[in-house]
């Protein structure tokens, strides 16, 4: 799939844009604070209902306006218009003009996407947040049940922790009926990551040996959260007088982690800043690949100013490691390292909300 035209309306610091975007590698170039990554926090957005960069969609509206729209046309395959229009009061879902009831019935006509950034190194040292969020954007497009159990494991959980806190004692029987919900759910997640982890093992360290040039070994493994043989609600209560201290849900999915390890060792302690920032790319590489064999669908690429930080073995290993089918947008805040590979790439700058 490619994505072939973008339109803004309110969006972060855009007004309007409107873009086409002809060839399958794009360069957004431009000083920094421009709108560079704006541009392709809003193609995640359109295609996957969900940004990157923030928590909260209500944080995309440009200042002082009460909603925003993204809008863009898919090609390959089933060609579809996608829009989606937002405004605190809730959103609304458009394929080919016709408003859609569900998020799964929108996102069946868009494209598979994989984000890759600068500040991706907190993946690597950052805590347990990032990776949670870096599992949960890969299995949402692997399985179409899991987007739906998230939402429902989540919304269970602050009902929880609210009962937690509102009582001086807390009200047991009430508590335990948003843990079974958490129980079932997060059976479900727990699940899902486990078979996506050991999907992406293989492929995130053939790729963490490829960029690194050196033979390193990457492991992945998966600290479950949920207890002795993921069962969460025997954990909870097992776990009640520590929850009644701090009087909120101490164990489950969202308290999972991804532990990291190069070369048999912990890679956040132990590894250097570039065996750091290749494992980060190599996570990202991984996803790609994994997105390649699982679904038969090259991913679009969101690539933003990852190159700066990276010496020209690594950069070049990581261009020769992208898939050549996928499509590629990139944002760089200088093109001084260009060479002949990206001749036939699309340059567009970007300067005060301004693509030209």
């Amino acid at each position: 799939m490619y994505l072939r035209s973008l339109t803004l309306n309110q969006f972060r610091c855009f007004e309007a844009l409107s873009l086409s975007i002809p060839s399958e590698m794009t360069l957004f170039h431009g000083n920094n604070a421009q709108g560079k990554t704006s541009i392709l926090e809003a193609v995640c957005v359109l295609l996957r209902l969900q940004s990157p960069r923030a928590s909260a969609l209500a944080d995309l509206i440009r200042f002082s306006e009460k909603a925003f729209a993204v809008g863009g046309k898919l090609e390959g395959g089933e060609s579809s218009e996608l829009r989606m229009q937002y405004r605190e009061s809730g959103r609304r879902l458009m394929v080919d003009g016709e408003t859609q009831k569900r998020s799964a019935d929108y996102l069946r006509h868009s494209a598979l996407v994989v984000w890759m950034a600068n500040d991706d190194l907190a993946l690597v040292r950052g805590g347990g947040d990032g990776r949670r969020r870096y599992l949960d954007f890969m299995a949402s497009q692997m399985y179409p049940g899991y987007r739906e159990a998230t939402k429902v494991y989540e919304k269970a959980l602050r009902s929880r922790n609210f009962l937690l806190k509102r009582d001086a004692s807390p009200k047991w029987a009430e508590i335990d009926a948003y843990t079974r919900i958490l129980h079932e759910q997060g059976r479900m997640i727990t699940s899902f990551r486990r078979e996506l982890i050991e999907s992406l093992k293989p492929k995130a360290a053939e790729a963490q040996s490829l960029i690194s040039g050196t033979g390193e070994t990457l492991a992945l493994v998966y600290e479950s959260a949920a207890g002795e043989d993921d069962d969460l609600a025997a954990t909870l209560l097992s776990r009640r007088e520590e929850e009644f201290r701090r009087r909120q849900t101490v164990a489950g999915p969202h308290r999972d982690d991804l532990s990291l390890e190069l070369n048999g060792m912990p890679a956040a302690k132990f590894a250097s800043e570039g065996q750091q920032r290749t494992l980060a790319l190599a996570l990202k590489l991984g996803q790609t690949r994994l997105f390649l064999d699982a679904r038969d669908q090259p991913p679009i690429m969101l690539i933003d100013d990852v190159f700066g930080e990276l010496d020209p073995d690594r950069r070049n290993a990581l261009m020769s490691a992208w898939p050549e089918e996928s499509q590629k947008l990139i944002t760089t805040t200088h093109l001084d390292w260009l060479d002949e590979r990206f001749d036939s790439a699309n340059r567009l700058h970007v300067e005060g909300s301004v693509v030209s």
